[in-house]
């Protein structure tokens, strides 16, 4: 199972890949977690001891030059743009409670380069992770689809939308689905966030259609607070529980077979 996870800012998308996660591994499955997200919160909301000790591949420079053959931060220099990664993730990822977890660092968007050492290295590494690892891989993003290439677009069981009942997070769902369709990216779904009624499960359903509604997720004080706070989540409501494990029920039916232990 390859989840790739993505919303706006805000919307509890690292609380629901972390919920995910934990599920999972408590299902006896290999986890990878990949923070990706260049706000990375991932590691804390797992409850990792000393998340801030945990360095980014993206801030690896010796290595990125070791495997690219050009110093990190060269322009116009000649390097490898398909440098060996197959290592990193078991040499790198760190674990707690079951989870491995390895901390990417972000991908330079076109303004600031994107045409470099590191980026290489870095899509290189989700290739490797999407195409190779046999782990249920959880990726946590920012709100796009700029780690994820044509060439990974067929090992991607999901890409999972996290949106919240907001007009601004269901219409950043609605350009993500355009930013996916315009790589190859097809199954698509939508995980609804801190919904309090039914009515606010209505507006995230006709928001995002036609896009799949993989499940909602109460609002809980707990939830929120852990966030804010950045503590490991610990659900007071048994609702939330029974709603992760009926979303990864979901995802795993529709295709079309069993997930293995």
């Amino acid at each position: 199972m390859k989840l790739a996870i993505t919303g706006k800012g805000g919307v509890g998308k690292t609380t629901t890949c972390a919920l995910l996660a934990t599920a999972f591994a408590k299902s006896g499955h290999r986890v990878l977690a990949v923070d990706a997200d260049p706000n990375a919160t991932l590691a804390s909301c797992l409850a990792f001891p000393d998340p801030e000790r945990i360095t980014p591949i993206n801030e690896m420079t010796d290595l990125i030059e070791e495997r690219t053959g050009v110093k990190p931060g060269s322009s116009g220099a000649v390097f490898k743009l398909n440098p060996r990664v197959d290592d990193l993730p078991d040499r790198f990822a760190v674990e707690h409670n079951g989870i491995r977890l390895l901390r990417m660092g972000a991908i330079k968007n076109g303004g600031a380069g994107c045409y470099c050492p590191e980026n290489a290295f870095l899509k290189n590494l989700v290739t490797h992770l999407f195409l190779a690892r046999r782990d249920v891989l959880i990726m946590d993003m920012e709100a796009g689809v700029e780690h994820l290439g044509r060439g990974t677009v067929r090992a991607v069981d999901w890409l999972v939308v996290v949106v919240e009942p907001s007009r601004q997070s269901t219409e950043t769902a609605k350009r993500i689905e355009l930013l996916a369709h315009d790589i190859g990216l097809t199954r698509i779904g939508v995980i609804g966030n801190k919904c309090r009624d039914a009515a606010e499960r209505a507006f995230i359903q006709a928001a995002v259609a036609p896009l799949p509604l993989l499940g909602v997720l109460p609002y809980d004080d707990a939830l929120r607070e852990a966030e804010m706070a950045g503590r490991p989540p610990q659900a007071t409501r048994p609702e939330v529980e029974r709603e992760i494990s009926a979303i990864i029920q979901q995802l795993t039916a529709t295709l079309g077979q069993a997930l293995p232990a």
